[in-house]
């Protein structure tokens, strides 16, 4: 079983598919339109509607060398 962002729990995901580390939201393989994140050393997905959402906070995480 893997929790989800809200606490509820659910079934594995298929192999292959990712879940969104906001919304809970899966798909196969990974989207072009989704976001990768690494905080604090742990790999994150966020789908499209959930990185446009919160493109800011995500922008103001990243390192100033990569600008």
């Amino acid at each position: 079983m893997t929790s989800l962002p809200d606490g509820d729990s659910a079934q594995r995901p298929e192999p292959g598919s990712i879940v969104c580390a906001l919304c809970g939201t899966t798909a196969q393989g990974t989207p072009p339109t989704w976001t990768y994140s690494v905080e604090n050393g742990t790999g994150r997905h966020y789908c499209e509607r959930c990185a446009r959402e919160n493109l800011r906070a995500i922008e103001g995480r990243l390192d100033s060398e990569g600008w």
